[in-house]
């Protein structure tokens, strides 16, 4: 897996970043929506998105399938004040996707922040993902922000670890 390509707009016609990386492979990728609402985030996205205490933010709740099992739960949090009356907002799929939508509405991805821990699965998520209950799982947590540094979306993916690839390329900046 490599982030850059779930960071990128899609164009019209094009297949989300998850379908085409599973296609690559030989393999389907497909995603099931667990559920959209309005909630209390909990302190770490809080924090990653600059929310006040207690101030309400829309979740996209996402098992990841790779070829008809579950191999990650993707949670995505949004500001109300970006998501609300958005597709965001909505149950259903987001034609072009989540990424594409911001970054038509002006948020597209200038950075984005990750950290990676590796812990055991809790009794929900194992149950989810159809794992033992205590399985090691990673999880990814993202940050993305537009060139203004306002962050508008974090992620928390937990992912089944057996099995998975994570690959990183960093390329240096231009320094000014």
């Amino acid at each position: 897996m490599s982030s850059l390509p779930y960071l990128s707009p899609r164009q019209e016609g094009e297949v989300d970043a998850w379908t085409e990386e599973a296609a690559e492979a030989g393999r389907v990728g497909t995603q099931r929506l667990r559920g959209v609402s309005l909630e209390i985030p909990p302190s770490e996205v809080r924090s990653a998105l600059s929310l006040a205490p207690g101030e309400a933010a829309v979740i996209r709740r996402r098992t990841m399938l790779l070829d008809g099992q579950p191999v990650e739960l993707t949670d995505s949090w949004f500001p109300a004040e970006i998501a609300e009356g958005t597709a965001l907002a909505t149950p259903g799929k987001i034609r072009g996707g989540a990424v594409t939508l911001l970054a038509d509405m002006g948020y597209a991805v200038h950075e984005a922040r990750e950290d990676i821990v590796f812990r055991s699965a809790t009794d929900d998520e194992a149950a989810e993902l159809g794992l033992s209950p205590g399985t090691p799982v990673i999880v990814l947590s993202r940050t993305c922000l537009n060139a203004d540094g306002v962050a508008f979306e974090a992620s928390v993916m937990v992912m089944v670890a057996e099995g998975r690839h994570l690959r990183y390329r960093l390329v240096a900046g231009s320094r000014r």
